[in-house]
């Protein structure tokens, strides 16, 4: 291996040291928690070090949220495999989409809530962006009826978006979360046929 191949390899490593400690204090302690002279402690390098990196607290923030919709999206992905028709298939999407959301609730802040400068819905986002709407468009679509099956998909991810951020954050009454995930998905499926 070349010296200049090993370095490269170390700058990758050392890139995914802080985006993987940043995401794991933020899972601990929130995202308030995380700050460079903090990051740069806990992985014992310096400032200038992480900031060779990246440029900015809200960089580190954009690139832990990129990793989070490689991983949304290979759950969305996976999640209708078994389905036997688009009503399942879209039932198991949504699910998959609350249980995200609810198992890794600094991660999904991190995609969906802080300021992350990441252009959504662009041709420049980048692929784990794309991928993850995706992989909730394709069954949403499934079950869109006569609506347009993009504007669908917004309106089920904006639906989703606001019972997961609501419960999270304990403003709904925790012992409903499945019924309340139940309904969305009957009138999502009722607006099917509006």
């Amino acid at each position: 291996m070349t010296v200049h191949a090993r370095r490269e390899r170390e700058r990758a490593e050392r890139h995914q040291l802080i985006v993987r400690t940043a995401r794991d204090l933020a899972e601990e302690e929130g995202w308030e928690a995380v700050t460079v002279r903090r990051l740069a402690a806990l992985i014992e390098y310096s400032q200038p070090v992480l900031y060779s990196h990246f440029a900015s607290r809200d960089a580190i923030v954009a690139a832990v949220a990129v990793e989070g919709f490689e991983e949304l999206a290979a759950e969305l992905r996976e999640a209708p495999r078994d389905a036997e028709g688009p009503v399942e298939a879209f039932t198991a999407v949504v699910g998959a989409y609350a249980r995200f959301a609810a198992t890794y609730p600094a991660l999904y802040d991190a995609m969906f809530t802080l300021a992350t400068g990441l252009p959504f819905g662009r041709p420049e986002a980048p692929a784990p962006l794309k991928e993850a709407f995706t992989a909730l468009a394709t069954p949403v679509a499934e079950v869109s009826g006569p609506h347009d099956p993009d504007t669908f998909t917004e309106v089920v991810w904006t639906a989703l978006h606001g019972l997961v951020t609501l419960t999270r954050s304990g403003r709904l009454r925790p012992e409903l979360a499945k019924d309340r995930l139940d309904l969305l998905i009957a009138l999502m499926l009722a607006g099917e046929h509006v």
